[in-house]
């Protein structure tokens, strides 16, 4: 039986190694979203009838509707969402506050989702569908520059664990998925580098530099086995680092 996948934010990072991901298994169809289509362009030449797309910013209110719309009149179906679509800036300190930037962000990290899971819930109930959030440990831990990042974050895991209440039918979880290396945490280490505490910056320049940055494919893995596999009804709506061991049975 075919499961078709809806994943966010794959034209690069840890978006981009979930579809690869699940391209390669027998039975799944991807539908993607991204700003940019090159890309997409790319994993449509790799992939033919497993991947199908749409073009846009995830936070036009018009690109969930428009990706869940592909999804079921190619596929007729949605058994399970990724989302991975995420920004970090505005960085700034509560000296320097900017509201519209937070607002963008907010936009992008948390709203976005909302309206996908708003206008998938009746295919989701349908297919007993798994939802999973890409969170980040920044949204149980304060990070100098990062409160946007962070409570977009926080906010995504508790939509999760609401959804988990209040709809039987559909399971979710939100897992963060460790320091990856990623072009995020290259902007962490340059773009935004003067607005991190040197201490911070240290521990992500020391990461990169001694190779301990987690290669994207880990967490897409575990992303991946999780909505094809299934949330263990233990694990609904609960946030997760990726490498909790409740988590063990997922890990690639």
């Amino acid at each position: 039986m075919v499961k078709v996948i809806l994943v966010t934010g794959v034209s690069r990072g840890i978006g981009l190694a979930i579809v690869h991901n699940l391209c390669s298994r027998a039975g799944v169809i991807v539908v993607g979203a991204a700003r940019t289509e090159p890309p997409l362009l790319e994993l449509k030449k790799a992939y033919g009838d497993k991947f199908d797309y749409v073009v846009g910013d995830i936070s036009n209110g018009a690109v969930p509707e428009e990706l869940v719309k592909t999804a079921v009149s190619k596929h007729g179906a949605i058994d399970g969402i990724i989302m991975n679509a995420g920004i970090l800036e505005p960085v700034q300190d509560v000296n320097h506050l900017d509201a519209e930037g937070w607002r963008r962000l907010f936009d992008i990290n948390f709203f976005s989702n909302v309206a996908l899971v708003g206008h998938a819930m009746p295919y989701l109930k349908k297919a007993a569908a798994n939802l999973v959030f890409v969170s980040s440990g920044a949204s149980v831990k304060n990070y100098h520059g990062w409160g946007a990042y962070g409570a977009s974050k926080a906010a995504l895991n508790h939509f999760a664990s609401s959804v988990a209440v209040e709809e039987p039918a559909v399971r979710t979880i939100s897992v963060a998925p460790g320091v990856v290396d990623t072009e995020m945490q290259h902007d962490i280490r340059t773009k935004f580098a003067s607005e991190v505490p040197p201490a911070v910056l240290k521990r992500f320049t020391d990461l990169k530099k001694n190779n301990e940055l987690l290669d994207p494919v880990v967490p897409a893995g575990i992303y991946a086995n999780l909505v094809i596999e299934g949330i263990p009804e233990a694990l609904n709506g609960k946030y997760l680092r990726y490498n909790d061991d409740q988590l063990k049975e997922f890990w690639a």
